[in-house]
């Protein structure tokens, strides 16, 4: 549960990122907490002239952006994003990131792929020297649960089922999601090519070289990390 300092934080976080985005563009939105301030932030500059329209990675993403009256695009019919904002769970200075505590790391990489400047922003206690604390989130189609099981832990991961509110938690495209220990990871490229070639799995939580600039917030001061 997010304190009332990473919630000001993730808002800080939020305001620094939406001064990226320009009249027309098509947006990026992205999914979890501090994703969602920045939607609403966009929502209340549409107030004030300010046009766009949203991709939304996510259902939830989907039914806010409508709520606020933001006009969509469906990401499968998206050729181009011209800017997109997300956050992530855990990030180094390297740009590798693990995104996906939300569920829609799919959806978000999918974003991330499409779109030309992609920025990321977080609170303060997201960013580490190596990933691993946070266990990479993987989606797994319901039929190849078991194969996909045995080759994670062929590579020494520790995969769980993803449970919430009693019930297993099953994705946006109606998959599971496995939290996999890894311990801390020292070769994350290494370790996400190595899962891209797992039949039965959707996606993973590791994002290699799919963020231009990360806006960390500590109290009410930006760190921006921008890739050369």
């Amino acid at each position: 549960m997010a304190n009332d300092n990473q919630n000001l934080e993730k808002l800080t976080a939020a305001k620094a990122a939406i001064a990226f985005v320009k009249h027309n563009d098509v947006v990026g939105l992205g999914t979890g907490s501090t994703a969602t301030l920045a939607i609403k932030e966009l929502a209340k500059l549409m107030e004030n002239s300010l046009k766009i329209t949203g991709v939304p990675s996510s259902e939830a993403t989907k039914e806010l952006a409508i709520s606020l009256g933001i006009p969509l695009l469906e990401l499968g019919k998206v050729n181009a994003i011209d800017i997109s904002i997300d956050g992530a769970d855990e990030f180094t200075e390297q740009f590798n990131l693990i995104k996906g505590g939300g569920g829609a790391l799919f959806r978000e990489k999918i974003v991330a792929s499409l779109s030309k400047k992609r920025i990321v922003v977080t609170d303060g206690s997201k960013l580490v020297e190596k990933l691993g604390a946070f266990k990479v989130p993987i989606e797994v189609n319901p039929n190849a649960e078991n194969y996909v099981i045995l080759k994670i832990e062929e590579l020494k991961g520790k995969p769980v089922k993803r449970v919430k509110n009693d019930e297993v938690f099953i994705t946006d495209n109606q998959n599971y999601i496995f939290d996999t220990d890894f311990g801390l990871i020292n070769d994350p490229e290494k370790l996400a090519n190595e899962l891209n070639q797992i039949d039965g799995i959707l996606a993973h939580g590791i994002f290699v070289n799919l963020t231009d600039i990360i806006l960390m917030a500590k109290g009410n001061q930006i760190t921006s990390y921008h890739k050369v």
